[in-house]
């Protein structure tokens, strides 16, 4: 058994289990919102009220974006049980 002075120089922690989310959900959420970005600065732009370059980061956002929610539906599927969770393909679906 550990004495408490042992315990408090070399604590050991267990780290939570990673939460499962649905990828795909999480990158249409942002590429939306950059694309929000890009119609607001696009037409401060034109109207010569903000540099060229925000319209082009918001639109560097949205092709990020769109890449990164093909790769989120190549790289796993939702789990069967409905709980939004993603199953990397060759993983059994343990809910099954």
């Amino acid at each position: 058994m550990p004495t408490v002075l042992s315990t408090l120089l070399h604590p050991q922690r267990t780290p939570p289990p990673p939460i499962d989310v649905d990828l795909a959900r999480v990158m249409v959420v942002g590429t939306a919102v950059w694309a929000v970005a890009l119609l607001v600065t696009g037409a401060l732009w034109l109207r010569d009220v903000v540099p060229g370059t925000w319209p082009c980061m918001c639109a560097a956002g949205v092709v990020l974006g769109v890449i990164g929610y093909g790769w989120s539906r190549r790289n796993g599927h939702l789990a069967a049980d409905g709980s939004g969770a993603m199953v990397r393909p060759g993983q059994d679906d343990l809910s099954a």
